[in-house]
């Protein structure tokens, strides 16, 4: 049994789930199949993409978002160094050269067109946007650098399934966008994602990269589609599988109602943290925006050790993480770069728990815990724990 009254993240998996998905393992077709073909098409038609692929997870999206957009050795692509590690390693796998850029600002830890502009040489092939904790950030404003510059804009939108800008779903501003089903995120089976964009032809090329340069699927051979098959490209085996899809696409269902909740939650922990001395609430709502609202994280003063200030969290029942450790103080990437905001917010920024399925109650004691965490007798630098 967990130890934390209120965790992190939270995953409620219905008997009508459970029950969708029983039927895929009692149909006896466990590869892709009915299922998944139905999750691509219901997930297109929510984003409002022309094309849907459904994957093995978020990273192997990533991956094949970068490798039909033809990248390799030589090639830069600017991304920032606030984000998980398989945004970098996606652009690493095919060997083009991660060039970090720094946020805008201490409460928006995303991409904006100075920061890249800073950055960007002769040899950028790419943008590589991440749509950090859900929050739609400056998307459009990158796409408009990167069709200025002659760049393909590529969007990390594993954390905004259900974000859109003036109407329009993440992951559809640039060549193509990636999505994660991971267990934390908004729309989560465990492992999974999906890959979506209007070109026909990165669409195929993923296609076909996704299941070994196969001309034809296993699918297809059972309906008598196909009888052979041929190799026509050196691929990887990142498809995902019936039961999956199953569950994806019940909770692709509700997606909305359960951003809506988030939303909710969103709102009444600015309403409640909005005063407190001691931090400021980061990814601020943005008019004509909607966020997925993945992650809630506040920004702590200069002066409150963030370990002790989670070690209070902890002592209450309260899980906190952080997004991120910056990739470029990470060994794989380590490098010299002058990121001031991005190491900040990487030194300060907490995220506190936020799920769709959490009662006022459990707020309730996160906030009380933030308010207990942050009162002047911790609020000194060099703060200790109670006893030390």
């Amino acid at each position: 049994m967990s130890r934390w009254i209120v965790p992190l993240a939270d995953v409620v998996v219905s008997e009508d789930d459970i029950a969708a998905v029983a039927d895929v393992y009692r149909s006896g077709w466990l590869s892709m199949g009915p299922q998944t073909e139905a999750l691509e098409r219901e997930f297109a038609q929510y984003a409002g993409a022309r094309h849907a692929l459904a994957v093995a997870n978020g990273t192997a999206g990533l991956h094949l978002v970068c490798a039909a957009a033809g990248l390799g050795p030589g090639d830069e692509v600017v991304v920032p160094s606030m984000t998980f590690v398989a945004t970098v390693n996606a652009i690493a796998y095919t060997g083009a050269t991660p060039v970090f850029a720094d946020v805008r600002g201490l409460t928006e830890p995303w991409l904006v067109p100075d920061t890249v502009e800073a950055v960007a040489t002769a040899r950028a092939r790419a943008i590589m946007a991440m749509a950090y904790g859900g929050h739609p950030g400056e998307t459009a404003a990158l796409a408009r650098l990167a069709s200025e510059r002659g760049l393909a804009l590529l969007e990390d939108a594993a954390h905004a399934a259900g974000s859109r800008v003036a109407g329009r779903h993440l992951g559809t501003f640039g060549l193509a966008g990636a999505f994660s089903f991971f267990s934390n995120k908004n729309l989560a089976i465990g492992e999974g994602g999906m890959v979506i964009t209007d070109d026909d032809s990165v669409a195929a090329r993923m296609r076909l990269m996704r299941s070994h340069g196969m001309t034809t699927l296993t699918w297809d051979r059972h309906r008598g589609h196909a009888s052979d098959y041929d190799v026509v490209a050196v691929g990887f085996n990142y498809r995902i599988d019936e039961p999956r899809a199953a569950l994806a696409r019940r909770r692709l269902a509700r997606l909305d109602a359960d951003n809506a909740r988030r939303a909710e939650l969103d709102a009444r922990y600015r309403e409640l943290l909005g005063e407190t001395s001691g931090l400021t609430l980061a990814l601020a709502p943005t008019p004509g925006a909607r966020s997925a609202h993945h992650l809630f994280t506040v920004v702590l003063d200069v002066g409150i050790e963030r370990a002790a200030f989670r070690q209070a969290l902890a002592a209450r029942g309260v899980q906190t993480s952080v997004h991120y450790p910056p990739a470029h103080r990470l060994t794989a990437h380590a490098r010299a770069v002058d990121l001031p905001i991005t190491e900040a917010y990487g030194e300060r920024a907490v995220t506190l728990p936020l799920f769709a399925t959490m009662t006022t109650g459990q707020q309730d004691a996160v906030v009380d815990a933030v308010r207990a965490a942050v009162s002047p007798a911790r609020a000194v630098t060099g703060a200790r724990s109670p006893g030390t």
